[in-house]
């Protein structure tokens, strides 16, 4: 274990500051508040402290902690972290702290609960990313699913409960597939080396093992079930739209900016990295998929009358590119599904907290009652643009580098799909550029007229809780190899492996 347990300390330090509001008393609100946010910074700080020593040009795990936990079964406490890791857990912390931000106006009944859900949230987030152990990486993995439930059941819309109900049975459904496809892993491991259970769920160890193809393709389904549910893919993302509309803008956030990450994420490290033939062969199917989820949640979000609705099934559709990207398996196409993980994030976040700035005005969501807001709200307007453009992947700003690297390594294996995934990008255009026309021009709507002085332009907390994402876009638009110089050795590492393991090589 390093000196310095600072994987441990990122990872938990939301649980320690969770625990001591646990011991705030109820009616001090505004002490609950900012401790929150405190405990968020803190944790935010701790994940910036580990770029500078971090080298990039480094294969492997850095900043390892490894301790027994139950050692008869070979389980440890095992975290660290490469590039890819790296991005996400920044990512996380970020999002985590501004969503806490934002929640300070619109969430005013048990405040207390909810930021401890929410620190709880992002324990269990980071976890994902930090943890080397398969038995760990399932705890964290189902820890997420709790503070969430209780956010969108407690604090959601009229239909919360449907959408809580229909988001956990989802999960379930693939998480527990999952934990059986782990423990026949660590059983196959296991019974490979005449019974020893040491490193049985030591992720660095299992993909080095070797498995039959047999184990491989059931193993990879089940991981495909739990992972694709989480992106989510076609047909699987039907619980994405009722929980985006019912969750409050704090959860939009961060279910948009982080939680579908951990599809993605777990695609790369645990489906391809541990399962390669199996991957191989599953991987027309899941392209096929991907290209299905890029046009049909383009052409669905044109006719949504809801805003969060629009944007959840535009998160279908770029997301759908994630999928593309990592399933081609080429340098260029993996790369540019990390980055558009990454800077999806931040832009469809910030969308949803564009859409929470108006809702706490209007308490309506539906485009239809909207117009003229540029009038009323011209600093509204301005941002909301700017993210509207960034969505549709204009040059210079964040979304487009993501998709450009996975329309090349696209090209280079299937010119069709590469064209296919280009065209729909127009379709995208055209629904976000819709919402913003319908928004923000032409004369004020009769419904925003009868809200009089309530219509006001954006406070000092929502151009903070903004700002910093503004910033990111335009960083992460024109130097994005910021991001791709952290992800670049890992990924081709994972590549390497993947073609040795696919073209017989022993490892």
């Amino acid at each position: 274990m390093t000196e310095l347990p600072i994987l441990t300390l990122v990872t938990f330090s939301p649980l320690i500051g969770a625990l001591l509001i646990a011991f705030i008393p109820r009616h001090n609100v505004q002490l609950v508040r900012w401790a929150a946010l405190a405990t968020a910074l803190v944790s935010f700080a701790l994940s910036l402290a580990l770029l500078p020593a971090f080298d990039a040009r480094q294969a492997g795990f850095q900043y390892v902690e490894q301790l027994d936990w139950i050692p008869a079964f070979g389980i440890q406490y095992k975290l660290g972290i490469d590039g890819i890791s790296l991005v996400l857990v920044v990512l996380t912390t970020t999002l985590s702290w501004i969503s806490i931000l934002a929640s300070f106006g619109p969430i005013k009944d048990r405040v207390k609960e909810f930021m401890i859900s929410f620190l709880i949230l992002e324990v269990g987030m980071i976890g994902v990313f930090t943890a080397l152990d398969l038995f760990l990486f399932y705890i964290f993995f189902e820890v997420v699913l709790v503070p969430m439930y209780l956010i969108i059941g407690i604090w959601g819309g009229a239909n919360r409960i449907y959408a809580t109900i229909k988001f956990v049975l989802y999960t379930l459904a693939g998480s527990l597939l999952m934990l059986v496809a782990i423990l026949a892993t660590a059983f196959a491991f296991q019974a490979g080396h005449g019974g020893d259970w040491a490193g049985a769920f030591d992720y660095e160890q299992l993909r080095q093992f070797g498995f039959d193809i047999t184990l491989q393709l059931f193993a990879f389904g089940a991981f495909f079930l739990a992972f694709a549910i989480k992106v989510p893919m076609f047909p699987f993302h039907t619980w994405l739209p009722d929980a985006h509309v019912e969750a409050p803008t704090a959860g939009s956030v961060i279910l948009a900016g982080v939680l579908l990450k951990l599809g993605g994420y777990g695609f790369i490290r645990f489906a391809v990295g541990m399962f390669p033939d199996a991957a191989q062969s599953y991987a027309p199917w899941i392209i096929g998929l991907s290209l299905i989820a890029i046009i049909y949640g383009a052409i669905v979000a044109l006719v949504q009358p809801d805003m969060k609705k629009l944007i959840a099934y535009s998160s279908v559709s770029h997301m759908g590119f994630v999928t593309l990207g990592i399933f081609i398996f080429q340098q260029q196409g993996m790369e540019g599904a990390i980055l558009q993980m990454v800077n999806h994030g931040i832009i469809t976040g910030a969308l949803f907290l564009c859409v929470g700035v108006l809702y706490e005005r209007t308490h309506d969501r539906t485009i239809a009652k909207m117009g003229g807001l540029a009038a009323r709200t011209p600093v509204y307007a301005a941002i909301f643009g700017f993210f509207m453009l960034a969505s549709i992947g204009l040059p210079g700003l964040a979304g487009f580098v993501g998709e450009f690297l996975v329309f090349v390594g696209t090209f280079a294996v299937s010119p069709v799909a590469a064209f296919s995934a280009t065209i729909v990008m127009t379709v995208g255009a055209a629904y976000l550029m819709w919402m913003y026309q319908r928004l923000i021009f032409g004369e004020v709507s009769d419904f925003l007229k009868g809200l009089g002085h309530h219509l006001t332009d954006m406070t000092p907390t929502e151009l903070v809780t903004l700002t910093p994402l503004v910033a990111l876009t335009v960083i992460f638009g024109l130097f994005p190899g910021l991001v791709l110089e952290l992800i670049h050795v890992p990924v081709d590492g994972i590549l390497l492996q993947f073609r040795d393991a696919t073209a017989g090589v022993a490892p």
